[in-house]
């Protein structure tokens, strides 16, 4: 029996810095599904084109040894470098960018470039009855400009997922 609470389960974001080669994203996404640990988010993107290394940032969520289990089995797979979990190992900066669609006419479509005026978003395409908001920030940022733009006329969104660094001079 688990008598763990859902105080005790927290988000976490861990970098992970890999080989850059097919099946290195397939091998990690099947360590999380086959343990059925959750992603809330997942971004990979190169970062050295000469030594081929990529960096995977993941957004999960569990308590704390279900955490430290994610890191030690991450840390063993053979393309993994380093798995550097920046929830708990010192400053970093989280960003993520979201695409808002807003279908919106009259006071609606006033209310929703006010919102995004506040939330300093930018509209980054408009027609007659609808804006495209590009907007940049920690993911709570971005869920409360969402959830002010639904009563709007929400249509679609489009979200990168958090990217995220260590603050100060050193690097992975």
């Amino acid at each position: 029996m688990n008598d763990m609470k859902n105080e005790d389960i927290r988000y976490h974001t861990v970098s992970v810095l890999v080989d850059n080669e097919a099946g290195v994203l397939a091998r990690v996404i099947g360590l999380f599904s086959g343990r059925g640990y959750n992603i809330a988010s997942l971004t990979v993107a190169e970062v050295d084109a000469k030594q081929r290394l990529s960096r995977i940032t993941v957004v999960t969520s569990g308590t704390p040894m279900v955490i430290e289990q994610i890191k030690a089995q991450l840390g063993r797979l053979v393309p993994v470098h380093t798995v550097i979990d920046l929830t708990i190992e010192g400053p970093s900066v989280e960003r993520e960018l979201a695409l808002v669609k807003v279908a919106a006419t009259g006071e609606k479509r006033v209310e929703s470039l006010r919102i995004a005026d506040i939330f300093r978003a930018r509209a980054v395409d408009s027609t007659n009855e609808s804006f495209v908001f590009e907007i940049v920030g920690a993911t709570e940022k971005l869920n409360a400009f969402i959830r002010l733009m639904e009563p709007l006329g929400l249509v679609d969104i489009a979200r990168t997922g958090v990217a995220a660094i260590a603050r100060g001079k050193a690097g992975m």
